[in-house]
């Protein structure tokens, strides 16, 4: 038991974004293109959709949605990003509210239904 809890004493506990764990800038809007991201590719595997095929569909080129399915989604917007998921035929809703935290800057969530 003390060798277990010796192993796990240098681990640090993270946070919800691993990106900010890593200390990436702009983390939070890494976190929401990296979620939207995510649905996207989940809709298109339930869907059996080839690359090519999904890409006519969402409107950008087959090697830009190859690489936004290995998690390079820099240089697209999470605006193209909402429109990929609404093509799919989803609905994309945005809601602002005051922050949970008044003594701070709010933050920007993804919830899907």
């Amino acid at each position: 038991m003390k060798r277990h809890a010796a192993r796990t004493a240098g681990h640090e506990i993270g946070t919800t974004n691993a990106y900010a764990d890593l200390g990436y800038k702009r983390a939070d809007e890494m976190l929401v293109k990296a979620q939207l991201t995510t649905k996207i590719a989940e809709i298109l595997s339930e869907r059996g959709y080839t690359q090519a095929k999904a890409a006519a569909l969402l409107g950008i080129p087959q090697p830009k949605l190859s690489n936004l399915l290995r998690g390079q989604f820099r240089g697209v917007s999470e605006r193209k990003l909402m429109d990929c998921l609404t093509r799919l035929g989803n609905d994309v809703e945005i809601v602002v509210r005051a922050a949970a935290n008044r003594r701070g800057q709010g933050g920007v969530s993804v919830l899907f239904a």
